[in-house]
């Protein structure tokens, strides 16, 4: 979405006009020969510096998805539960869906929307970060920014929206009485590796993007098939063994079944595949910002 409204309201973007010029990766920043960590330390102290701005753009980011909606951010929580609902209904009345090793009626409903909170907020943030800078190709021709600004926008509002849904969700198991433990303190730690995996990966598609468009068609079919892929609406046990085998290495499993773990049944999440897909996030998080460092001189031109 254009943030050109967020900037005129600052009204003071630019405070550092060095790091804000090495940080947008145009001509000015090479000019000055900034080299790979001098470029990574500038553009975590313009982060700092734009942080307010940061934030704004969060808040109006909110604001103005929902300006005209008399429901406003309740739409945030009805839609992704209106889905869940859809498929408990469906599947676990109609087709008479049960979990194993439990004779909660309820526990199917637990299960699914458990699975929902963690895919909403990766699917949000890859769909977002995608087109974010295509989206926002006047701003960054006509603007000297620190570009890395627009991903973590996308990322806290993202958050936002699922910090909402997983309150809602939370509600939802108090009152058919799923009552809280202890182990849903793990939540924060199994929201920050979703987040950080998401944005590192939409990340490299939207810089891609910039310059193959074909990439955001392409990753709606992937994203459709990836969801089905991750066992949400369904249980991996249920599956021939091979195929389960296959599909525990997908990272999303081990994401969406700790949900699961912790907020049905109450047990610890994976750790150990937790750290594996958090370690490698980091990676392809360093990576990403590699990638958009040597991509941000031509996208302007691009786009």
């Amino acid at each position: 979405m254009p943030l050109r409204d967020n900037f005129a309201a600052r009204g003071r973007v630019g405070r550092n006009a060095k790091v804000t010029r090495a940080c947008a990766g145009g001509i000015h920043g090479l000019a000055e020969g900034v080299g790979a960590s001098r470029h990574m330390k500038l553009m975590l102290l313009a982060i700092w510096q734009y942080r307010h701005f940061i934030l704004t753009s969060i808040r109006n980011d909110l604001r103005t998805r929902f300006a005209r909606s008399r429901l406003g951010a309740i739409w945030m929580i009805l839609q992704p539960l209106a889905q869940g609902a859809i498929y408990a209904l469906v599947l676990a009345r109609v087709l008479g869906s049960k979990l194993p090793g439990t004779t909660n009626r309820y526990a199917y409903v637990i299960y699914l929307l458990a699975g929902l909170a963690a895919w909403s907020l990766f699917a949000e943030v890859i769909t977002r970060c995608l087109t974010i800078f295509v989206d926002n190709a006047s701003l960054l021709k006509k603007m000297m920014f620190p570009r890395i600004c627009l991903p973590l926008i996308v990322s806290g509002s993202c958050l936002l929206n699922n910090l909402f849904l997983l309150l809602a969700t939370i509600g939802i198991f108090i009152v058919i009485g799923n009552e809280p433990g202890w182990m849903w303190l793990w939540l924060p730690v199994l929201i920050g590796i979703t987040l950080v995996f998401a944005l590192a990966l939409g990340l490299i598609l939207g810089v891609l993007n910039v310059f193959v468009r074909d990439v955001a068609q392409v990753m709606t079919v992937v994203m459709q098939l990836w969801f089905w892929l991750t066992p949400i609406v369904y249980v991996v046990n249920i599956l021939p063994g091979t195929f389960a085998t296959v599909l525990r290495l997908n990272p999303m499993y081990a994401i969406t079944s700790s949900y699961q773990q912790v907020l049905l049944w109450g047990n610890p999440p994976h750790v150990k595949s937790l750290s594996v897909i958090f370690l490698a996030s980091v990676v392809m998080l360093g990576l990403a910002m590699g990638l958009f460092r040597r991509a941000s001189p031509d996208m302007v031109d691009v786009l």
